[in-house]
């Protein structure tokens, strides 16, 4: 079995897991970023969370009840900071809880403090979404983004392959590469399935394929060159484009077919706690987040999406059968 390594680049450094050729999974890649975000605002590990955690918001004279939210760590820490401190207070002002965020280090602690009731609401990927209701019986899937109906992966080479844009999956085999997260949809799941589909092994690149973490670090290391090529999901990718911020030395290759990806979803815990009017209370507020409402746009710009849409558990069937396909949902 390999071990976990480190590669800097851009002066940060960034957590890489390895595959076995023996096995597809061999372990859990920790995002250190994270940690060190969590340290450095005076957060307490996730593992242990603080009685009265930073990050809190409420509205004037709130006695509605507090609500614990958190997400994958599928992006920057700064960037998910920001996402889900403005959602908070959003929030907070709309249904009269005390929301608080609390950040974790890796999917697989998302997962877990959600499956414990440390978490209420969790902003899932598709994969992690299913894990997650597979392993907390009554968890309630509340709305996705309007993108996440036809959610798609890209895949992205270094200019130094001299590959440009197409639909062959194959031109990838002999390349370095690496994905994200080894439970993210988008960075793992959906682009090892379209690689095995069109004849690809998608653990067999060479000196095996890597795990960045995240879709920014994947970004980072097929810049850098460590990677040739990765995959990543497609909304970062745009994001990260249209603000400038993805280094001329990556060129996309080729894109997924549609899936559904992200969504939230409320633990049964929240709901004895709080009430059985909870999961209509919040999937009132996500769906009535308007473009036309400067707090509700801004929300909505952070998360990449037009709107907030229903979402049903068979949304994601297809998901969960590529899942236990490739052995991540057992």
């Amino acid at each position: 079995m390999r071990s976990a390594r480190a590669i800097r680049s851009g002066g940060s450094e960034t957590s890489i897991l390895r595959l076995d050729r023996r096995g597809f999974l061999v372990g859990t890649a920790a995002a250190a970023v994270a940690t060190g975000l969590a340290a450095c605002s005076g957060r307490a590990s996730p593992v242990a969370p603080p009685p009265a955690p930073s990050g809190t918001s409420a509205s004037a004279g709130s006695t509605g009840g507090s609500l614990t939210i958190g997400a994958i760590p599928d992006q920057d820490p700064e960037v998910l900071q920001r996402l889900h401190a403005t959602l908070a207070d959003s929030m907070a002002e709309a249904t009269g809880l005390v929301v608080a965020y609390r950040p974790v280090t890796d999917y697989g602690a998302a997962v877990s403090l959600f499956r414990t009731g440390d978490l209420d609401l969790v902003w899932f990927g598709g994969l992690t979404g299913v894990q997650a209701r597979r392993q907390v019986p009554g968890a309630r899937v509340i709305a996705q983004r309007d993108i996440d109906q036809e959610f798609r992966s890209v895949f992205v080479v270094n200019e130094s392959t001299g590959l440009a844009a197409s639909e062959d999956l194959t031109e990838l085999a002999d390349l370095r590469f690496t994905y994200g997260s080894q439970t993210s949809t988008s960075g793992f799941l959906m682009p090892a399935y379209h690689l095995s589909q069109q004849g690809v092994d998608p653990r067999g690149f060479p000196g095996d394929p890597g795990f960045s973490g995240s879709h920014d670090a994947t970004l980072g290391l097929v810049a850098s060159g460590s990677y040739e090529a990765g995959a990543l999901n497609e909304q970062v990718w745009n994001a990260r484009s249209e603000a400038g911020e993805v280094d001329p030395a990556v060129r996309l290759h080729s894109r997924t077919p549609p899936f559904h990806d992200y969504h939230w979803l409320l633990g049964p815990g929240a709901v004895e706690r709080l009430g059985e009017d909870l999961p209509g209370r919040v999937q009132d507020y996500f769906l009535g987040l308007s473009a036309d409402d400067a707090d509700d746009a801004q929300v909505l710009r952070l998360f990449g999406a037009g709107s907030f849409v229903e979402a049903e558990p068979g949304d994601y069937d297809q998901i969960e059968e590529i899942g236990e396909q490739l052995g991540l949902i057992t």
